[in-house]
């Protein structure tokens, strides 16, 4: 990988250069474009794919290859600085951490984007500098719009998927929307038959005792899903309207697992080989009803909504242990249950004054409560463990924002303050386990300065929080060996940033430098049981976090060939007492997507994307380059066919180094990326643009997992 790595960077270099020069022979003159213009800056020949607007990137989901994509979350890691998880369970932005998650201006979760078809996805945009309108929770936004008709129409959307990794995997899909007068009706159902796989290795010592140990993990699962939703809204007028929607998921996966493990204690040797056999189910349904109306006497407009929303999740897991080459035997018998239940209600007010100022405020209430409930039969020790554990959060939140014009000078000034009640308890404690009750400001201010018809520049600080996920809040651990299991941590607590950050756009182009400091960021850590001999991988909060970013976003084009470029330079330091520190060195984050427009509507598209070297101060990894391609044809226009080839040259290894409580760890994880995949899509009827208007109430959706 670092013999090939010069040379990928050299490419990358190449394709820049080439784009400069050729950026000479498409440029607008300087005059061209006015103050307002600038507001919303596009690259205009023909419509693109991606579009800039200081720092911005917005993608054009609908007249694109990318509506092809079988799952949202795929979608997701194609896009520029977007990284995706192994296990789909997380989404980062480069040097942002965890974004807010909006569709059509509605705060939504990691589950929605799971019940989401990417054929009813309009565009998706990242906003690099959320201002104070948007939750206290996260430094950047994914701000995804739908498609949806204003006329009396329909339009009904069938695909099929047929994708090839090491196992073979089937989308098919249903999406359709009607509109007649004031009434507006839509729905989505998908199935899928998944088949993933999966490795990984640790090899990890602790140094200050004669302990070494090392496995291999790999599983093959069988996964059924089913996704659906629907969504009805009524305008009453003008102004006011009604709406209802319903999502949902459904999972069912088996999956064995093979572990061979060896671990030597001082002079005790063993080789061990685990197999166990799991079976879970994975249930997601939110609902939201919400209410606007015009109070037009204080020309003001009302926002009511009230959201309910519930995660199930049952992991029954049976396991055999063959020591030494012997036989195998039964170990343990666990059967593990979480439920999650979240309601929450709104109200917002918005009012413009005549001179262009925009006040907002509003306050908000949410209560969730959550169940583990583990079960553990030791067959070797003959032994059953139960364990209940209860939590409690309940979140009060109340805001206001200003924001207009002086001249020049755009502003958008804002406040919130929000408390936190939280608890914790096992059943069979007397008193609370976690008990925390705590308040917080967290201002935001953004100013922005046209220079002139061309030029741009803007100055943006906020404190956010970053709140663990509900499940992460549990008792819920995964065997992996008789030495190794992953756990959760109910003692996590929240991550509080403060960042500032400056931006200056020039035409379609812009530099954006930004300086970070995070309290509490959350990060994996190994605990050792002497008695038990028995290491726990699990994440815990560290003390402290600082980094520094320096990002270029650069698209051009030239006659049917358009590209999107993005560079980001990093510079991250994190420490904590219980971590070495190794080292902390800048590293390189490069994206480029180059789409062709073929004569008889062909569409090809290569794009790639990596990471060199990452010393992070306790982390280090290992550089990354990945290369996609697509062909897409459309027919008769109601049929579309799309090819696509996602890491061509097979590059799915991933490794990570670090040292925390005196344990060394070496991590590495095959990703199963190499694919191909034949998409089939085909549309009847018509819509156009929208009227169907949600709000999510739920500003903790996102930690419903």
């Amino acid at each position: 990988m670092n013999i090939y790595l010069p040379l990928k960077l050299l490419l990358v270099l190449l394709l820049f250069c080439l784009s400069f020069t050729v950026k000479a022979q498409n440029e607008r003159p300087k005059d061209s474009i006015s103050n307002e213009q600038l507001k919303e800056v596009v690259i205009t020949q023909n419509k693109k794919t991606f579009t800039n607007t200081n720092g911005n990137i917005k993608v054009d989901v609908a007249n694109s290859v990318y509506n092809s994509i079988p799952n949202t979350f795929d979608l997701l890691a194609k896009l520029p600085t977007v990284q995706v998880s192994l296990d789909k369970e997380n989404i980062t932005v480069v040097g942002k951490g965890n974004p807010l998650i909006y569709i059509d201006n509605q705060k939504v979760g990691i589950n929605d984007l799971n019940a989401l078809a990417p054929a009813d996805i309009k565009t998706i945009e990242i906003i690099q500098n959320p201002s104070a309108k948007y939750e206290a929770e996260g430094r950047s936004v994914i701000l995804i719009t739908r498609k949806f008709s204003k006329k009396d129409s329909f339009r009904t959307e069938i695909s099929e998927v047929a994708s090839f990794k090491k196992n073979y995997n089937n989308y098919l899909g249903l999406n359709t929307s009607f509109k007649k007068n004031k009434f507006e009706w839509k729905a989505n159902f998908n199935y899928n038959r998944l088949n993933p796989w999966e490795s990984h290795s640790i090899d990890y010592q602790i140094q200050n005792a004669d302990i070494a140990s090392k496995y291999d993990v790999m599983a093959e699962t069988k996964r059924k899903q089913y996704v659906f939703g629907g969504g009805l809204f009524y305008k009453i007028n003008d102004d006011d309207y009604f709406s209802f929607n319903v999502s949902s998921r459904l999972r069912t996966d088996t999956f064995p697992i093979d572990t061979f493990t060896y671990n030597k204690n001082q002079n005790v040797e063993n080789n061990v080989l685990t197999w166990s056999e799991n079976s879970s189910k994975k249930n997601y349904v939110n609902s939201f009803l919400n209410y606007s109306k015009k109070i037009k006497a204080i020309n003001t407009q009302l926002f009511a909504g009230f959201q309910y929303s519930n995660f199930q999740q049952n992991l029954v897991t049976m396991v055999e242990n063959n020591y030494n080459d012997t036989e195998f035997a039964l170990s343990q018998n666990r059967n593990q249950k979480f439920n999650v239940d979240v309601f929450s209600g709104r109200i917002d007010l918005e009012k413009k004054f005549k001179n262009g100022f925009n006040l907002e405020y509003g306050g908000l209430y949410s209560a969730a409560k959550s169940k583990s409930n583990t079960t553990i039969f030791d067959f070797e020790e003959n032994e059953k463990t139960a364990l209940d554990y209860d939590f409690k959060e309940e979140n009060s939140a109340a805001y206001t924002q200003l924001s207009g014009k002086i001249k020049k000078i755009s502003f958008s000034a804002g406040l919130r303050v929000e408390n936190t009640n939280v608890s914790g308890k096992y059943k069979t404690d007397a008193s609370a386990l976690i008990d925390k009750n705590y308040t917080n400001l967290f201002p935001k201010v953004q100013f922005s300065m046209a220079i002139d018809s061309t030029k741009n520049i803007s100055l943006n600080y906020a404190k956010s929080i970053s709140r663990p996920n509900y499940s992460s809040l549990s008792n819920i651990a995964t065997y992996i060996n008789p030495y190794f299991i992953y756990a959760s941590n109910i003692n996590l607590g929240p991550t509080f940033n403060n960042e500032i950050s400056s931006t200056f756009q020039y035409n379609d182009k812009s530099v954006k430098v930004s300086y970070w400091q995070n309290k509490n960021p959350v990060y994996n850590s190994f605990l050792y049981d002497k008695s038990q001999n028995i290491m726990t991988f699990k994440d815990i909060n560290f003390d402290k976090e600082a980094g520094l970013s320096l990002d270029f976003e650069l698209p051009f084009a030239y006659k049917f060939w358009t590209t999107t470029n993005s560079l980001v330079f990093i510079l991250e330091k994190i420490e904590d007492p219980s971590a070495e520190f190794l080292d902390s060195k800048p590293y390189l984050y490069y994206y480029s997507n180059n789409e062709f427009k073929l004569p008889k509507e062909y569409t090809f598209v290569l794009s790639f994307w990596g990471l060199t070297e990452q010393k992070k101060g306790v982390f280090e990894r290992n550089p990354r380059f990945v290369v996609d391609m697509v062909l897409s044809k459309t027919f008769l226009k109601k049929w579309n066919c799309t090819l696509s080839w996602n890491n061509v040259f097979k590059n799915v290894i991933q490794t990570e180094e670090f040292t925390i409580n005196d344990t060394s760890s070496k991590a590495r994880y095959i990703v199963d990326a190499h694919e191909i995949s034949i998409s089939v899509k085909y549309s009847f009827g018509k819509v156009k643009e929208t009227e169907f208007k949600e709000k999510n109430v739920n500003e903790n959706e996102d930690r419903i997992r």
